[in-house]
């Protein structure tokens, strides 16, 4: 049970990562066509998406974390 809210958490950093990188894509794409307000929205909106995805907690990991360089 504990697995399903990691594969929720997978989902969304992905989703909002495809968000991301669509957004910027649209915005070059309309910006080329000299769609400005277009083109300055979809910046905007991967500006959104970007300073959102920075805000989130880094993603948690299932081991236990263990000492590397072997000291006690």
């Amino acid at each position: 049970m504990s697995s399903s809210p990691s594969r929720l958490e997978q989902l969304g950093r992905f989703l909002l990562r495809g968000l991301r990188i669509g957004s910027s894509t649209v915005s070059i794409i309309e910006l080329l066509r000299n769609d400005w307000t277009g083109g300055i929205t979809a910046g905007i909106a991967w500006f959104v998406f970007l300073q959102v995805e920075r805000r989130l907690p880094p993603p948690s990991t299932a081991e236990p974390s263990s000492p590397a360089d072997g000291r006690s």
